[in-house]
């Protein structure tokens, strides 16, 4: 997550600098080029971690949901096994 913000935050201050040059200091087209394709990459790559992001929160949400359903299966066959002891318990008289 921090990378993202890093990616991001290097992409606008590489856009800002281009913007914010006096028009005597405007990089020439080739730079310009190639400080666009550099941003471009930049957007990839966190597009690319954003994507990645959202597949493990969505894992991790998927595995937060079955522990819990196994944690309520283990309640269900804890109350069936106490229910199971304690019968045991009434028929042998204790």
């Amino acid at each position: 997550m921090q990378r993202i913000a890093l990616v991001l935050a290097g992409g606008l201050l590489v856009s800002g600098a281009a913007w914010a040059a006096p028009p005597s200091a405007t990089p020439s087209s080739p730079a310009l080029t190639g400080m666009n394709q550099r941003i471009a990459r930049h957007q990839a790559e966190v597009d690319h971690l954003q994507k990645d992001v959202g597949q493990q929160e969505t894992a991790s949400q998927q595995a937060a949901a079955r522990l819990q359903q196994q944690d309520r299966t283990i309640a269900e066959l804890r109350q069936q096994l106490k229910a199971t002891q304690q019968t045991k318990g009434s028929a042998t008289g204790h």
